[in-house]
């Protein structure tokens, strides 16, 4: 975990501490309750949500908006995941990929 924190974000700037921590528990329960104090930030990933995720998984980050004590940053997914998602699904599938396609 170290060697992917380095290569992602080096040193870091001067004046700020980076640390990896690992934690077991519930995603949002256990991200919250690793956070120290207000001077900290929480970065989650929002995800794609299907109507189907949204029914049978509760979202972690709506879980840390509402209860860490510090300021959350929730980071959607990039605007090109659906087209990857559809890329992986057409190979998957053994369908032709056809350059217009990804044009969209």
């Amino acid at each position: 975990m170290r060697d992917v924190l380095a290569a992602a974000f080096g040193d870091g700037p001067p004046g700020v501490t980076l640390a990896g921590l690992t934690v077991r528990g519930t995603p949002g329960a256990a991200l919250v309750d690793t956070v120290r104090d207000t001077g900290d930030l929480l970065v989650v990933g929002t995800g794609s949500r299907t109507p189907l995720l949204r029914a049978l998984r509760p979202s972690v980050s709506r879980y840390c908006l509402a209860h860490a004590p510090c300021p959350v940053l929730a980071v959607p997914p990039s605007p090109l995941q659906a087209d990857l998602d559809a890329v992986h699904r057409r190979i998957a599938w053994r369908r032709p990929l056809h350059a217009e396609d990804l044009a969209g």
